[in-house]
């Protein structure tokens, strides 16, 4: 079984394509064809409006002994919408337009009016100029003057100019450049001066004191601290430092040579500050109550068997 879709097909050996014969057809033959209507128009036998965009389907032929720069105009052939009426129009390739033959009137074509107005009196100017001597005349005076401005016009030196101002300008920046850089770097310095006077002044150790030297001979000068009789309780217990608040209740047993007076041929007591040197050292704190009350009895127990 063959394939439904070939890409080949199959020739035999005596095939012979120019035995085939040609289908000739007139040249003036038509086709139909889908197009739209190419601008507004309006039918002459009913005076419907055909809008542009709507679509017909056309006959085409080809027009006979006319050409535009080898470019052969195509006519077509529509109906009226309405009456059915024969409309026609053909190719402008030397406007790249449309034109009307017959069966309708073109509308809207003011724009396309004013372009042929222009076109017209723009090749009258150029036909008259051509003809007349003295628009030559006219016309040959205005490039003169032309000419002679331009030649007056240094273009060497105008770009002189134009390049000395660059070197101008970018030498300027340059410099405004260089300004800036030095700003920053001495503003920097400054700065790192400044950082640097700041650590050197707090790590700084303060100055060394000397320290005073002792005098050897100071300890001639002092006078001798007379001893204090330790007493029996002192030994065991301690000495009566602290002042809590029962110190006041012990009282200590004063010496017995004290209570009798001085004995005969001792000297006689010194001024108030002596004494003062003479008297024993207060007492040191750091003993509780429980001791002070010890020695307070120690004291009565004393003072009955005297």
């Amino acid at each position: 079984m063959s394939e439904r879709k070939v890409l080949n097909k199959y020739y035999p050996p005596d095939f012979d394509p120019s035995k085939i014969p040609k289908l000739k057809l007139p040249k003036d033959r038509q086709y139909v064809v889908r197009l739209m209507a190419p601008f507004n128009m309006r039918c002459k036998t009913c005076g419907e409006y055909i809008y542009k965009g709507k679509k017909f389907n056309a006959r085409k032929e080809t027009v006979q002994n006319e050409v535009y720069l080898g470019l052969p105009i195509f006519r077509f052939y529509i109906k009226c919408t309405r009456c059915l009426a024969e409309i026609t129009f053909k190719t402008d390739p030397e406007n790249t337009d449309y034109t009307m033959e017959h069966g309708a009137t073109r509308n809207f074509q003011a724009e396309k009016l004013l372009e042929e107005e222009e076109k017209r009196v723009q090749k009258e100017r150029e036909d008259e100029e051509l003809n007349n001597p003295m628009k030559v005349l006219e016309n040959l005076q205005e490039l003169k003057d032309l000419n002679q401005r331009q030649a007056h016009v240094d273009f060497e030196a105008m770009l002189r100019q134009h390049r000395l101002s660059e070197e101008e300008r970018r030498r300027q920046e340059q410099e405004e450049d260089e300004q800036e850089t030095a700003a920053l770097l001495e503003e920097s310095r400054k700065r790192r001066l400044l950082e640097d006077s700041d650590s050197e002044d707090e790590a700084a150790p303060a100055p060394l004191q000397p320290a005073p030297r002792p005098n050897p001979t100071a300890i001639l000068d002092e006078a001798p601290k007379p001893k204090r009789k330790v007493e029996v309780w002192e030994q065991s217990i301690g000495s009566l430092g602290s002042r809590p608040p029962l110190s006041g209740l012990v009282v200590l047993k004063k010496a017995k040579a004290d209570l009798d007076g001085p004995p005969q041929g001792a000297p006689a007591p010194g001024p108030p500050q002596s004494r003062k040197e003479a008297d024993p050292a207060p007492p040191t704190p750091g003993v509780s109550s429980l001791s002070q009350l010890g020695a307070y009895l120690d004291s009565d127990d004393s003072n009955g068997s005297n």
